[in-house]
């Protein structure tokens, strides 16, 4: 990636930020006078006869330990309204923060003039509680196609969440190197303070492309967000393999995490710029930290 289009990524940074508080008298902000129910996108309509408050099953109410679809890489249980949307931006940028002095990162804004790599995702709630995603990544030129279907909601008689995901990814646009994967993602959500996550993942055909055999691997994601304020967010989370096709470490990362209104923006710190199921089975590169951020923008 050239200087230009890191300065056009520091640029959009700036925009996510400000754009954010521009929208945030008109999102997720109950009026004071009489609060209603948040949502995870656009906020509720106040009319001039008293509505009765959403159900807490509600897929579009605002969880305010759940902000996003995903901890730093792996999924949530976070659900998705039906005909709502969701855009998400990943960048990872190639500085190694371990191997270079403090000094030297700085001068090089800490990775944002090194070039990145950029994942683009949009998901589309086409039932209650089914979702149509699309992701693409700059490595490899992978194209992901997964579905997630959330089958369990935890409530007053169910202790955890849980949703089932399928996908299917291909290098290249989507012409070789294709590798299917099946999941699960479950969840315990604690006093609206701490989200615990537990995500069991097959992947196969994760050897490198052009490989004589093609070899599996399975993992099991552990992550946790922290709610630290109202609206800022700890996270971290840890991908080791249990089995199967198995190189270099397991891939981590951990970062900070705002919300305003329909956005969710996190500064992340990881040790590689994989973002697929495929390349989280794939591990992560010893000795490496490098700087990322997520956007994510709600649309329901």
């Amino acid at each position: 990636m050239t200087r230009r289009s890191s300065a056009a990524t520091t640029l959009f940074i700036l925009w996510s930020l400000a754009v954010p508080g521009v929208m945030q008298a008109r999102a997720q902000t109950p009026p004071a006078a009489a609060p209603e129910p948040e949502t995870g996108g656009q906020p509720p309509q106040t009319t001039a006869t008293t509505t009765a408050p959403r159900a807490s099953d509600d897929d579009a109410m605002l969880d305010p330990i759940e902000p996003d679809f995903s901890i730093v890489n792996l999924p949530t249980t976070l659900r998705l309204p039906r005909n709502g949307g969701d855009f998400h931006l990943t960048h990872r940028f190639n500085e190694n923060l371990r191997n270079d002095s403090f000094s030297t990162a700085a001068s090089n804004l800490f990775g944002l003039d090194t070039g990145a790599n950029i994942g683009l995702e949009f998901r589309w709630g086409v039932l209650r509680h089914l979702e149509a995603i699309v992701t693409r990544t700059s490595i490899g030129q992978d194209i992901q196609f997964s579905a997630k279907y959330d089958a369990i909601h935890q409530s007053a008689g169910r202790p955890v969440s849980l949703s089932g995901i399928v996908s299917i990814e291909g290098d290249n646009n989507f012409q070789q190197h294709y590798s299917p994967g099946v999941g699960l993602v479950v969840s315990r959500k604690i006093a609206n303070a701490v989200a615990l996550y537990a995500v069991p993942f097959w992947v196969h055909n994760t050897t490198a492309e052009g490989a004589l055999e093609k070899e599996n691997t399975g993992y099991i994601g552990l992550g946790a967000r922290v709610r630290v304020l109202a609206t800022v967010y700890l996270t971290g989370e840890v991908s080791p393999r249990l089995g199967g096709f198995v190189i270099r470490d397991p891939l981590y990362g951990f970062g900070i995490e705002k919300r305003v209104g329909a956005h969710v923006f996190a500064l992340t710190f990881t040790n590689s710029p994989g973002t697929t199921y495929r390349q989280i089975a794939q591990g992560g590169n010893p000795g490496n930290l490098n700087l990322g951020f997520n956007l994510t923008r709600k649309f329901f």
